[in-house]
């Protein structure tokens, strides 16, 4: 236990230093007009991933607590990520046409939906609650932010300030997951597994209330049907290369994360043969620890993003964190060197959030953004799903991390070849020629 809490506490100095840091050498002037937008976008959207984190902690728990086989939970959890590989890039990708605010709000009311199925203990049931929530996922990491780009544009603030605002996003999400956690822990303490569910249900109506009275609606192309809309996203993808390199890197990068979250808990837990008496860690203060973590990465991303490319410091980010999941491949008895090394991971996560969302700012074309960036999540849904179903050890599921995000490296690095080499998004004029004006305006300024 002295070693989790030595990491938690040297990690909250080093992230208080960074942050004061940052603020200090890497602080941009903003408009009161900025300051405004970005707490309209940040209230919304720290609500929105409020009402996901309060759910995490106790989904697993709640299943075992119904008396479900472990079978019948990866089924469940095959169910969500498979969801949202298939049902969630169609629902997900309907923010382009029928708008990103609206979809937003339907986001709200399928997560809500889900929460009421863990009231039943039915598997049947369940399973649809896992088909919701899968939906939901795939909302929430496009949705949200194809608004927040369009919106930002728009209103003309500049590209340099988008950086700052999705740094300060991953920081307050940071903050939220911890807040979330203790709060869900809480809940179940006193009324059971279930409550944090109801929880979850309450932040996800407030977030509505606020949505629907901090928000405007926009669009990426309204006219379009959705048949045209998919083969129109899927054409611009397939024949940007900076585009493709971008879902290669966030696929591969995310299928690697999302597998992590599934298997950081049995790489720290000591081995034993002892049933009883079975060695134990603390699941929260890790947690904890991660997200500071995440906190400092965030920090990271203001400094480097002030002084060098995205496109091209993300490449050693990404070599970093292959790396640092290379540990319990190598090392797999040596818990403090995994321990370690996670948060090396974490906090490239915490680089990564901004960087990305920056860059698909940068090169996605507005018409068919919430489209594209639900088809980036077909193939990482596909990875976990894979993991998921094989009954791998723990070393060949972090040296399967490790290839992903070698890879990811590699397209990353083709990505700042093709920006270095001035290449321009001819895919674009094909379908929106004002988004297309105004990717050839930011690409100007990145390079």
């Amino acid at each position: 236990m002295d070693m989790f809490w030595l990491s938690f506490w040297i990690l909250l100095v080093i992230c208080i230093v960074m942050y004061i840091y940052t603020r200090k050498v890497a602080e941009i002037p903003e408009s009161s007009a900025f300051k405004m937008f970005q707490k309209q976008y940040l209230v919304v959207y720290l609500l929105a991933m409020g009402g996901d984190w309060l759910q995490g902690p106790y989904v697993y728990a709640l299943y075992q607590h119904y008396g479900m086989t472990t079978h019948q939970i990866d089924v469940l959890f095959v169910a969500g990520f498979g969801s949202s590989m298939i049902f969630g890039t169609f629902v997900g990708s309907s923010a382009d046409k029928m708008g990103r605010r609206f979809t937003c709000i339907v986001y709200a009311v399928l997560y809500s939906l889900a929460c009421i199925t863990k009231h039943f203990p039915v598997f049947w049931i369940l399973l649809v609650g896992r088909f919701l929530g899968g939906i939901a996922t795939s909302i929430l990491f496009s949705a949200f932010e194809s608004w927040l780009v369009c919106e930002y544009h728009k209103r003309d603030f500049g590209q340099d300030l988008l950086g700052e605002l999705f740094s300060r996003a991953t920081l307050g999400n940071s903050l939220v997951a911890i807040s979330a956690g203790h709060l869900a822990q809480v809940f179940a303490d006193m009324y059971g597994f279930v409550a944090p569910f109801d929880v979850s249900m309450t932040v996800l109506v407030v977030m509505v209330l606020a949505i629907t009275l901090m928000w405007k609606e926009n669009h990426g192309d309204a006219e379009s049907t959705f048949s045209t809309n998919f083969k129109n996203a899927l054409t611009i993808t397939l024949k940007d290369p900076k585009i493709m390199m971008l879902g290669v890197v966030q696929s591969f990068f995310e299928g690697s994360m999302y597998t992590f979250v599934l298997e950081w808990t049995p790489a720290l837990t000591p081995q034993s043969s002892d049933v009883i008496s079975k060695p134990t860690i603390p699941h929260g203060l890790i947690f904890a620890s991660f997200m500071v973590a995440v906190m400092i990465g965030s920090s990271v991303f203001k400094l480097a993003s002030r002084f060098f490319s995205i496109e091209s410091f993300m490449r050693f980010v990404l070599l970093t964190s292959a790396s640092s999941l290379a540990i319990p491949v190598f090392f797999p008895e040596n818990h403090l060197w995994i321990l370690l090394g996670f948060f090396v991971f974490e906090v490239c996560v915490g680089i990564f959030w901004p960087s990305l969302g920056t860059m698909r700012s940068i090169y996605v074309p507005e018409s068919v953004r919430s489209t594209v960036m639900n088809y980036f999540r077909i193939p990482l849904n596909l990875i976990v799903i894979v993991i998921l179903l094989q009954d791998l050890s723990l070393k060949t599921i972090f040296s399967c991390c490790v290839i992903f995000l070698l890879l990811a490296t590699v397209a990353q690095h083709m990505l700042f070849r093709l920006v270095s080499k001035g290449e321009t998004n001819a895919a674009l004029p094909l379908y929106h020629e004002e988004g297309s004006d105004l990717i050839s305006k930011d690409e100007q300024n990145s390079d």
